[in-house]
């Protein structure tokens, strides 16, 4: 059974507080009833409510004087005014002392229930973005960057130093290493936090949209223009805007970037009036951009005031000491969406997946958990539940040769064996190409294909 919503009416008039508590008793809610602003005080001293129908003119304390006490105390309780003298003055004076909504007297029962259903709707809505602040806040704060090694947790250090800081940041690191959830990190940890965080990859619009993206447009300003729009950056006002791929982002644009870290401002497309903006920009890419700087692709003045707090993160093959808690990390969250009950990794599994390079780092790493969790029929990872190539590539990088083995013949066959699986995967199966980088000729390379097996 629901629990039933406490209503507390305070007014002078006797009539219109029983008036009040048949009509709302008869709907459903639990009312109590004051005759002034002191006695409502007491009320909520003694216990919670819902929602308060406050009169403005009372005698000893009038709903003023009950609204300013009541904004020093830690009351969640909405406050709805009434008065039979309103005026525009008075109602906004009631909203910036904390009433929710405003009644003028006389009114129809038919207000009074709108008016609480609109408090209602409100105290739900406040409720759920409480519970997915929360949850965005667990997605992206902290607690989402796994690991133990000295890397990542100077980057935990890095995070905390700069959050509080409106300068921009740029994120390095190859794809794959987590630079989203690094700069997601920094902005719910930062002061814009209640604000938007916004992202786009500049490498995957087309050039001719990404100005559009950017910054707005005016209608007519081009063809397809319908109606004027606001820009990533106008969107993302007071809050974070992430660039991703920002090493992508064609020369003719870069000036408008750089303007915007300069100057604050931004004019979109077709209009001449710039518009004030107030974004933190956060920039990754998997480029070294001094060297695009040296060729000549990207601007040296724009680098140089996008990097003014760098964090780079280092591949999951330079922190393997990290792999553990990671593989951890994933098994539950996908336990948890996928409805498994998988308890973890045998130790030999375990060992191939740290022993293993990860050229796609985390995001790789992910894949194959999920992958091998979903298609394993026990309650365990094991070395079986692995991808072939995974598995290989442990079998062949822990090689050891034995102190009583001399055998040339037989370790040139191992090793041929590797590098052909090598440049194989380099080419991605192309044998011609993977020919050339061996050289040896087309025609050896198929009859090694077939002496070692490889598939």
């Amino acid at each position: 059974m629901a629990k039933r919503k406490k209503l507390l009416i305070i007014d002078d008039e006797e009539n219109m507080r029983h008036v009040l508590k048949a009509m709302l008793e008869k709907e459903g809610y639990e009312v109590s009833l004051a005759s002034d602003g002191q006695k409502g005080l007491k009320q909520l001293e003694q216990q919670d409510f819902d929602t308060i129908f406050c009169d403005l003119r009372m005698p000893r304390m009038d709903g003023i004087a009950f609204l300013k006490n009541v904004s020093g105390k830690n009351i969640s309780s909405t406050i709805i005014t009434m008065s039979a003298y309103a005026t525009i003055d008075t109602a906004i004076e009631t909203m910036k002392l904390g009433a929710y909504d405003y009644i003028s007297k006389p009114f129809k029962p038919t207000e009074i229930l709108l008016a609480l259903k609109k408090a209602e709707e409100r105290e739900r809505l406040k409720k759920e973005n409480v519970i997915l602040r929360k949850e965005v806040e667990e997605k992206y704060g902290f607690d989402n960057l796994i690991g133990k090694s000295p890397q990542i947790l100077n980057i935990f250090d890095v995070i905390r130093k700069v959050s509080g800081f409106k300068s921009s940041v740029l994120v390095t690191g190859e794809s794959g290493t987590g630079k989203e959830l690094v700069a997601r990190a920094i902005h719910y940890n930062s002061p814009r936090s209640n604000k938007r965080f916004l992202a786009i990859n500049c490498g995957a619009i087309p050039e001719t949209l990404l100005e559009s993206e950017l910054f707005g447009h005016k209608k007519g300003s081009f063809t397809g223009a319908t109606h004027d729009r606001k820009g990533f950056f106008e969107e993302a006002d007071e809050g974070t805007l992430f660039l991703d791929e920002i090493g992508d982002i064609p020369a003719n644009l870069q000036v408008n970037l750089l303007r915007v870290l300069q100057e604050g401002e931004i004019r979109r497309i077709g209009e001449e009036s710039p518009v004030y903006v107030d974004v933190r920009v956060i920039a990754a890419t998997a480029k070294d951009l001094l060297h695009e700087v040296e060729k000549g692709t990207f601007r040296e003045d724009l680098f140089y005031r996008l990097n003014v707090l760098p964090v780079h993160i280092p591949p999951l093959r330079e922190r393997k000491e990290d792999i553990p808690l990671l593989v951890e990390h994933f098994i539950e969250k996908y336990n948890k969406s996928h409805g498994l009950n998988i308890k973890g990794t045998t130790s030999q599994a375990l060992k191939i997946l740290i022993n293993y390079n990860w050229p796609g780092n985390i995001r790789e790493l992910e894949n194959i958990i999920e992958r091998s969790m979903v298609l394993t029929d026990k309650t365990t990872i094991d070395v079986d539940d692995i991808p072939e190539s995974i598995a290989a590539y442990q079998r062949e990088d822990i090689y050891h040769i034995p102190e009583d083995d001399f055998s040339i013949k037989k370790h040139n066959r191992f090793m041929e064996k590797k590098l052909i699986r090598k440049a194989l995967k380099k080419t991605h199966g192309n044998k011609s190409r993977a020919a050339k980088l061996l050289e040896i000729s087309y025609p050896a390379l198929l009859s090694k294909i077939a002496e070692y097996g490889i598939k």
